[in-house]
């Protein structure tokens, strides 16, 4: 992997890393629509590292999704319960950002961050 692409690889992951902060913070103070989208930036930022360590990029958040499931989860380098978690942070926060009236309760949700710490291992593994 050429040098610069390395260094935004690791942009990447530090910043899904920091996302995976935030969205902690916002959990504690009850910020729970803002949570579920730093959840999501944080498997957003590893799967955008993901893809450029692979010389694979999409400059559309669909995009991305489609790449990781084609070259990743359907060829089983990531397990399919991995790729439908995505989806689903994917969906929730689409609708907890553009949708109105949308509250998501924190019980539920609560879990999603220690799927979306797994998540990111995974993918810090598969990069090496």
């Amino acid at each position: 992997m050429k040098k610069e692409i390395r260094t935004l690889v690791l942009y990447r992951l530090n910043r899904a890393n920091e996302s995976l902060e935030e969205a902690l913070i916002l959990l504690e103070r009850d910020h729970i629509n803002t949570y579920v989208n730093r959840l999501y930036y944080a498997c957003f930022y590893a799967v955008t590292a993901l893809l450029l360590s692979k010389g694979l990029s999409s400059s559309k958040h669909s995009g991305v999704r489609a790449l990781f499931h084609q070259n990743f989860v359907k060829n089983g380098l990531i397990n399919r319960e991995m790729g439908k978690f995505y989806d689903k942070l994917f969906d929730t926060r689409q609708k907890g950002d553009y949708a109105d009236l949308v509250y998501f309760d924190k019980k539920e949700v609560g879990s999603w961050f220690d799927e979306t710490k797994k998540f990111i291992s995974s993918i810090k593994n598969i990069i090496g």
